[in-house]
């Protein structure tokens, strides 16, 4: 066995990563050197390099550190190249891939660097993909195919509940950023929030990233607005419009929107955003965008009327 035994250094080349990741590997999930003579450093035997590989194999498909290590540490010696034996549905989406549907390559691996709870790696490529395809284009293109695929994965596991709160995180911390590199110097027009005990802000902090993109005044309220609040603020700030989302059926209450229309300072438009909502229970005179483009297109409308009106 001793002529078998491999140092760090010779593992870490086989395997094409660092030593300091071996010994990352060593020090947090256990899979470390297990020959040792007296005398000198511990090696690596054949048992130990299988387990390495199936961790290095785990990992680069996007698998969470360290539940790679607990399948590495039950891989049998001798383990399969075929990783799909190891873990059944691994290679055709299965397991603790994240489906991102027809999205393009820079969404898979947006998807792997979620799984991996690489924030540096997430943040950059949303902050890449800002710069180039503006807020709407990376929502739908990047951002949605990822969030969806988070909790398909989910609901079908109960997990990754770390993957979605570290990729919200990293999500909304790009779209602030996003908003603030085009500041708007106009009176906020809009007003956003979330319906009563909803949570979901994402797709809000999104569109108000839209809207500064394209030079329209907003306020955001965020989540979970109680309806006495909303008319307060409504009644303050008189804005044209004011967008109401809902992600869930139980938060689409549609006395929300009837008391926005009977409001004294009744805005313009008022707009039913999100799926939570049902055509069939939105009040007359409410308007539900199908999604972010049109949000944008419909608040793009009201400021430009009331412009020309201003001008006139």
């Amino acid at each position: 066995m001793a002529d078998e035994a491999l140092s760090a250094g010779s593992v870490a080349r086989r395997l094409g990563v660092a030593v300091t990741t071996l010994r990352t590997w060593h020090q947090r999930y256990g899979l470390g050197p297990s020959e040792h003579v007296p005398g000198h450093h511990r090696r690596y035997t054949p048992v130990d390099l299988a387990r390495l590989e199936v961790m290095r194999r785990l990992t680069a498909e996007g698998v969470a550190p360290a539940e790679a290590a607990r399948w590495a540490r039950q891989a049998p010696p001798g383990t399969p190249a075929d990783l799909a034996a190891l873990r059944p549905g691994l290679r055709d989406g299965g397991g603790t891939t994240i489906p991102v549907g027809r999205a393009g390559p820079v969404a898979r691996g947006l998807a792997r660097a979620a799984m991996r709870l690489d924030s540096a790696a997430i943040t950059g490529t949303l902050g890449r993909s800002l710069a180039t395809s503006g807020v709407v284009g990376t929502w739908d293109g990047l951002i949605r195919p990822v969030l969806a695929g988070i909790g398909e994965r989910h609901a079908a596991t109960a997990g990754l509940i770390e993957v979605e709160h570290l990729m919200s995180r990293c999500v909304s911390e790009s779209l602030a950023a996003a908003a603030r590199a085009h500041p708007v110097a106009v009176p906020a027009r809009i007003l956003l929030a979330c319906a009563d005990e909803e949570q979901h802000t994402l797709p809000l902090e999104a569109l108000a990233a839209a809207l500064a993109e394209v030079g329209v005044g907003y306020r955001m309220l965020g989540a979970r607005v109680p309806v006495p609040a909303l008319l307060e603020a409504v009644s303050r700030t008189g804005p044209a419009a004011v967008v109401l989302w809902s992600h869930t059926r139980a938060t689409a209450d549609p006395h929300q929107l009837t008391a926005l229309l009977a409001a004294p300072r009744r805005p313009l438009l008022v707009l039913a955003a999100g799926p939570g909502w049902r055509d069939d229970t939105l009040p007359g005179g409410v308007v539900r965008p199908v999604d972010l483009t049109e949000a944008i297109s419909l608040a793009t409308a009201v400021r430009d009327s009331l412009d020309q009106s201003a001008a006139g």
